[in-house]
């Protein structure tokens, strides 16, 4: 029997309360090696719905696992159908004022790194180099048979060629790209294979129920090692790929620090959590350094 993957967690009411005062970002940032771990909070502020906050996408939508997408073709035949047509929202999304900001942070010297758990590139939109994509880039597709990796927008346009006149009108997005279709809006949309091999094409992500790559997750770990703190924006912590860093932080004493509207399952491990939306704070954050940054500028 296959194993649903951990979804959902529930605060318990021990948790320590949230602060307004974002000021321990600030000193954190201002003394410089702090390791940000990002999530799909930091994305909302684009247009983009995180996964568990309030109207969160799991509320109506569960995501694809990596188990049913190997084993069904009707999965895959869902999957594709809503992801191209997610495809198209989700990558005209532009960085806001959080993403901003970060790389802010980083062109001054104050971050030694960005992790992030999201795969919608908008991190190194807004101009941030140093970004370890933890669970992949939708912009990439990878052949689970070969292995070639090639662009999104290259398989965007077969399927486009492919499926002349799909045009279902979606009743939402999700962190992952994927649209809320019915399965009669899907039909028979028409997935195709690779180019090279012609097995199964998968987006370059780490699906619920699939492992990160073991040297990308000794990587991360790395960073933390060598980090003075750990900033968390915008991620619930829910899932162990990113929480296994928070606890890694404060078990070796490194302070965490959490900006996230409610309570995550890493804040009995944090110093503090910023309980205030991420574009403001980190504007303000940037403000009190001293920092030339504009959180309404245009990406």
């Amino acid at each position: 029997m296959r194993m649903r993957p951990t979804l959902s967690w529930t605060p318990t009411e021990d948790l320590p309360a949230g602060t307004t005062d974002p000021e321990p970002v600030a000193a954190a940032l201002g003394t410089g090696g702090v390791l940000v771990l990002s999530g799909a909070g930091i994305s909302t502020e684009s247009g983009i719905p995180d996964y568990r906050g309030e109207g969160g996408s799991l509320s109506r939508h569960t995501p694809m696992t990596f188990q049913d997408f190997t084993a069904d073709a009707g999965a895959r035949r869902r999957y594709w159908a809503r992801s191209h047509l997610g495809w198209r929202t989700f990558g005209s999304a532009r960085p806001n004022a959080g993403h901003r900001a970060v790389a802010a942070f980083e062109r001054h010297g104050l971050l030694s790194a960005v992790i992030t758990q999201n795969v919608d590139g908008l991190h190194q939109a807004a101009g941030s180099e140093g970004v370890v994509e933890l669970h992949g880039s939708l912009a990439r597709v990878v052949c689970l048979s070969c292995g070639t990796l090639s662009p999104r927008r290259e398989l965007a346009r077969r399927l486009e060629e492919a499926n002349p006149g799909f045009e279902p009108v979606a009743a939402g997005i999700n962190p992952d790209g994927d649209a809320d279709l019915t399965d009669e809006q899907v039909g028979d949309f028409r997935v195709l294979p690779c180019t090279v091999c012609g097995g199964i094409l998968k987006p370059d992500v780490v699906f619920f129920g699939e492992a990160v790559p073991p040297q990308r997750v000794e990587h991360c770990r790395e960073l933390v090692r060598a980090a003075s703190s750990l900033l968390v924006l915008g991620s619930s912590l829910t899932v162990m790929s990113g929480l296994r860093f928070v606890r890694q932080a404060a078990e070796a004493g490194k302070p965490v620090l959490i900006v996230n509207r409610d309570p995550t399952r890493g804040d009995r491990h944090a110093l503090t959590r910023v309980a205030l939306p991420l574009g403001p704070t980190l504007t303000t954050v940037a403000g009190r350094l001293g920092l030339p940054f504009d959180g309404q500028a245009a990406a």
